[in-house]
């Protein structure tokens, strides 16, 4: 009998709309990819005994960033559940998935409801642009505790500011050039143009990304995610019921969670590097599978430099290589060494924060990928999101 997360199986998928200022409830959101994630497996509500989300829907912080916590969805769809778990406090936005495949394995459940939902581009729109970096939500002072006090007096109130930092650490020492650092954007670019549900599916060359404002330096508009409205859902269904469901589902393999550095954004022993490198570490420790039996990538691209801090953590490259691996685009195309991000990534198919990765995993092992489909029957698909201290990643075989 299997054990840990090779206990579970990823039974169905569901994505609600995705788009630009949708003007639609979050929860309506929620509920169109839940339901459609059931209805996919083949099960019904009353098969529903788990419910998993990050970050949950009473988190604080910039607007939109979260849409429904369990309370509401177990309510909206009458659940019965036996476990259920939501917060912010886990290794990445994925971390909420290892939850439910650990729940799985130790028969606390049998069929887990993952969902995360975003409403940024509503939330954010409208000319505002409150919430964006860091706010009180409201009038008055603000008075910042934790990291924050000691990055917001040097005007570092995002991820971009302190993502960017690590890039051009990697940069220094490595000879990475914003040149090589293109080709992750025009790749996601090239790919959301076979993706009729991307936001984004313009050409794009090396001129344009270079030509494009700068945010944060190295990072340009093109090296930052698109705010969407939007949910994804995935059912984490126990292996034994596998026979049950409407389709073959793929299986986790192995996944990776570890945190083996300090937990801070400034004060990691490698600053060319995250958590996501301890993550990748202790998923290849889980499995007897190694990087060349990869067949298609999903790696997080909240700002461009993570998916190729991810491609070195993963092992398709060396540390310090990735500027060299991804220059020029063919070994991360989709008939190349390693497809990258197939549906477009966050940087221009829409920031699903996380989940749309796995979303997307799933799609191009059940070889439904239509025009952006990897050639070659995939088999083997990791799945990974996070940056600095948080970070996650899935390994899914289709058997």
């Amino acid at each position: 009998m299997p054990i840990g997360e090779r206990a579970a199986v990823l039974s169905g998928i569901g994505q609600s709309k995705v788009g630009r200022r949708l003007g639609v409830d979050p929860l309506a959101l929620t509920l169109d990819a839940c339901i459609g994630a059931i209805e996919d497996a083949g099960l019904s509500r009353d098969d529903i005994d788990g419910l998993s989300t990050y970050p949950g829907g009473m988190i604080a912080g910039a607007p939109g960033f979260t849409g429904a916590g369990i309370p509401e969805v177990q309510d909206a769809l009458r659940l019965e559940l036996d476990w259920f778990c939501g917060g912010a406090e886990l290794p990445g936005q994925l971390g909420s998935v290892v939850n439910a495949c650990a729940a799985v394995a130790a028969g606390l459940a049998r069929h887990v409801l993952c969902f995360r939902t975003v409403w940024e581009s509503t939330a954010q729109g409208g000319g505002s642009r409150r919430g964006i970096g860091v706010s009180s939500g409201g009038g008055g002072g603000f008075r910042a505790s934790g990291f924050m006090q000691w990055s917001l007096p040097f005007g570092a109130a995002s991820a971009a500011n302190w993502i960017a930092m690590f890039a051009r650490r990697h940069f220094h020492e490595f000879g990475t050039t914003r040149e090589q650092l293109a080709w992750i954007a025009i790749n996601a670019r090239r790919n959301a143009a076979r993706n009729p549900g991307a936001i984004y599916r313009e050409p794009m060359s090396v001129d344009d990304y270079l030509a494009a404002r700068l945010i944060s330096t190295p990072f340009g508009l093109y090296d930052c995610d698109v705010p969407v409205d939007g949910c994804t859902a995935v059912i984490v269904s126990a292996a034994e019921t596998a026979r049950d469901l409407r389709q073959p589902p793929p299986r986790f393999e192995a996944v990776g969670t570890a945190l083996r550095g300090r937990p801070s954004w400034d004060q990691f022993d490698d600053l060319t590097t995250m958590a996501l490198r301890d993550a990748a570490r202790m998923m290849w420790e889980r499995t007897d599978l190694r990087p060349a039996d990869v067949d298609v990538a999903e790696l997080y691209d909240g700002f461009s430099f993570l998916a190729m801090a991810w491609l070195e953590a993963l092992g398709f490259c060396g540390r310090g290589e990735g500027g060299p691996f991804v220059e020029g685009g063919a070994r991360i195309a989709i008939d190349g060494e390693i497809p990258l991000n197939t549906q477009g990534g966050q940087l221009s198919a829409g920031r699903l924060h996380g989940y749309g990765f796995l979303h997307e995993a799933v799609v191009q092992l059940r070889g439904q990928g239509g025009e952006r489909q990897v050639p070659g029957d995939p088999r083997v698909a990791v799945a990974a999101a996070g940056g600095g201290p948080l970070a996650s990643s899935l390994l899914l075989v289709a058997d």
